[in-house]
Parts: C-alpha cells; sequence; structure tokens
C-alpha cells in the first residue's frame, strides 16, 4: 500500500489536534461509530484497537450472552488469520477447521462436518462473498459470526453487505485495508445485549460504559458499589481514541469510490489469468458481489508460484503469501495437525502468493503485470 492518507485527511486531524483536549474514546468516537454503522446498514457498531481486538471481543461476549461451554465447537477456515482462530482457543472453545474452496476461498460446503456446532465463524477472504446462506442451512442452529475485515463492502447475492444479517461481524482499518485508521477495527450487531455486553467488555468490563438504562438497572442491583468503577463483567481494554476516529470519518468518505476502483482493477487482474488459464486455478469474479482486497495468483504448480515471487521482486512489487496459507500448518496449531482435509489450503499455501490492489494501481501498472504474466508463462512453456 502507497501513502493512504492524503493532504485532506492529514489537515482534518491536524484541525482536530488543534482545536481540541481532549483525545481518548468519546465524541469523535461516538461519531464515527454511527457514520460507520449508516454505511454498513446495521444498528451498532464499536470501535476498537484493531479487527484482530474485534475478533476477540465478538468471540468472548457472544460465549458469555449465550452460555456457550466451554469445549464447545466452533467452526472456522483451514485458511484464514489467525486471530479469527486465536479467540476460539482463548476463550476455551473447540476450533473445528473446515478446507477452503478455490473459487470463493469460504468453506469448502463439500467438506462441511458432520459434528454439534454451536458457533460459525465466516472469513470472507480477500473480498470475496461467502455462501453464508447454503452454511446456515446446514447448521440452522448455530450461531454465526463473520470476518470481514479484508472485505469491506463485499455483499451477499441479495445486494446487501455483508455483517448485517448474522449475530456479529468485524472489521480491520489496518494501513493496508480498504480504509485505514492506523490501527483500528469495528464490531458490528444488531442484537442490542450483546452491543452492550461488548461497550462493557471493550474497557475493563465496567458497567459505566453502558447505554443509561442499562446503567442504572447495574447500578441499581450494585447499591455497595460505585457505579463509576462497577465491574459486571470480565473485559479488556480495546478502547481507540478521537484521533483514529477523526481519520475514520474521513476515510470513510472515499471508500465507496475506492471500493469500485478495486473492482475494476480485479475485473482486468481476471481477464489477464484467463490468458493462460492452465496455469492457474481462477477465482470466481462475483462481479456485483466482491470488494476486492488484493490480487491473487493461485498457480498450478509450486514452481511456478516461486518465479512469479522472482519476478515481481525484480520488478519492485512487493507479494504476501495468500493470507497465512494453511494454518493448521503453523506451529502453534500442531494440535491439530492431520486431523482435518485441507487439501486446498494447501494449495493455497504452497502455490499461492498475492500483489497489491487498491486505489494506487493505475492502467500503467496493470499493463506490466499483464507482460509480466505472459513473459513468465511464455518462459514456462517453451522451458
Amino acid at each position: 500500500m502507497t501513502d493512504v492518507f492524503s493532504e485532506s485527511d492529514r489537515f482534518d486531524l491536524v484541525r482536530f489536534i488543534l482545536s481540541t483536549d481532549f483525545y481518548t474514546n468519546g465524541k469523535k468516537v461516538k461519531e464515527f461509530e454511527q457514520a460507520w454503522s449508516n454505511w454498513l446498514g446495521c444498528k451498532y457498531s464499536l470501535f476498537v484497537t484493531s479487527g484482530s481486538t474485534a475478533n476477540s471481543l465478538l468471540v468472548s461476549s457472544v460465549k458469555e450472552l449465550y452460555n456457550i461451554p466451554n469445549g464447545s465447537k466452533v467452526l472456522v477456515p483451514a485458511c484464514t488469520w489467525v486471530t479469527n482462530v486465536s479467540p476460539v482457543i482463548q476463550n476455551n472453545l473447540e476450533p473445528v477447521f473446515c478446507d477452503i474452496n478455490l473459487n470463493n476461498f469460504s468453506f469448502d460446503e463439500s467438506k462441511l462436518p458432520d459434528e454439534d456446532i454451536k458457533i460459525v465463524f465466516v472469513t470472507y477472504l480477500l473480498g470475496f462473498n461467502a455462501p453464508i446462506e447454503k452454511i446456515k442451512n446446514r447448521y440452522p442452529n448455530a450461531i454465526f459470526i463473520e470476518d470481514i475485515c479484508e472485505s469491506h463492502g463485499v455483499r451477499g447475492e441479495n445486494g446487501i453487505k455483508r455483517g448485517t444479517e448474522t449475530c456479529g461481524s468485524t472489521f480491520s482499518f489496518y494501513y493496508g485495508h480498504h480504509m485505514s485508521t492506523i490501527e483500528g477495527g469495528m464490531v458490528c450487531t444488531n442484537n442490542r445485549d450483546l452491543y452492550e455486553l461488548m461497550n462493557m467488555k471493550r474497557s475493563h468490563g465496567m458497567a459505566r460504559n453502558l447505554s443509561p438504562e442499562y446503567f442504572e438497572k447495574e447500578k441499581a442491583n450494585n447499591p455497595d458499589i460505585d457505579g463509576q468503577f462497577l465491574f459486571v463483567t470480565d473485559g479488556y481494554n480495546f478502547r481507540n481514541t478521537e484521533l483514529n476516529a477523526v481519520l475514520g470519518l474521513s476515510q470513510l468518505k472515499k471508500l465507496d469510490e475506492n471500493i469500485k476502483i478495486r473492482k475494476q482493477n480485479f475485473k482486468t487482474f481476471l481477464e489477464i489469468l484467463k490468458n493462460h488459464k492452465e496455469s492457474f486455478y481462477i477465482p470466481d469474479e462475483q462481479e456485483l458481489e466482491n470488494s476486492n482486497f488484493c490480487l491473487p495468483f493461485i498457480c498450478k504448480t509450486p514452481e511456478l508460484m516461486k518465479t512469479f515471487k522472482i519476478e515481481f521482486k525484480k520488478h519492485e512489487i512487493e507479494s504476501r503469501p495468500i493470507v497465512a496459507g494453511n494454518l493448521l500448518l503453523h506451529p502453534f496449531l500442531k494440535k491439530w495437525k492431520g486431523k482435518f482435509d485441507t487439501t486446498n489450503a494447501n494449495i493455497l499455501n504452497y502455490n499461492g502468493v498475492y500483489i497489491g490492489n487498491g486505489p494506487f494501481v493505475t492502467d500503467e501498472m496493470l499493463l506490466m503485470l499483464r507482460n509480466i504474466v505472459d513473459n513468465v508463462i511464455t518462459s514456462d512453456v517453451s522451458g
């Protein structure tokens, strides 16, 4: 990602700093939360320190609100970001890993387990829509939550933005994502009780963070404790600052236009790949639903992927693995290694590499990319 903050973003931040004496979670945070709820189409949003802490807050709050016992099973994809899985383990729940598919990188529906799943944690990987309705049919009694941290604005086939039709959803505003507050994230829900619980847990579990009517009820239930320091639940310090909220409000104004650019770049990228269908696993375009995060090369062989990494470096194009590849190959999940069929996650792990997408990508860059792909494939075939 190139410098994501425009001159207007910087001026908004400078003007705020020069005009305020209050910097921690306050009025600007609330303003940003409401603006985000309006953009997404949900009732409640909480601004936190990252998409990762948003995941932690959501998982721990769902477990408490619904009295989910320790050891209950949570369905997670084998390829996702590590902080989708860590909160499951940290809250004494049992992750059940399912392989992904190579069309939209969500769960492989043919491998969904026949187990008593209490929570399904859906990831919208790389900006692709996931077939969550079909998964809901498979697990009608499960609680569904969504990680949309790198897919802001991704939509279902009904045209509605993802993140509004499940128990809760999370978003990241990390520097390289669709919009940025430098570090930051949002957790969203339409459930008032869940919102109030997360509001407390975000700030140490303190009751004073509740809405007035909820706060008065907790004070009445605990008359021997000063309401200013009344702790109703366990919690964290996941509060974000007024400064980050100011950046978020400024960035949000440009989000829809930036998503359009990302989608158009991805469409051009697919056209490049389709000239060499024999060399790549080509994902679905999802023209109406996708909110592309990056340009993924899922090669048919590991050798081809390695060649592309060399070429990208030669042309000063930064590249990354496909998220964390197959999570079950990582040391911290060795307990679960070998227990699940993760054939497709292995393909992402060994054959996949991505490069950036965003408003900074120009037609000239895409033309250069087309030439690189053509030359690499031609050399690979002739060699």
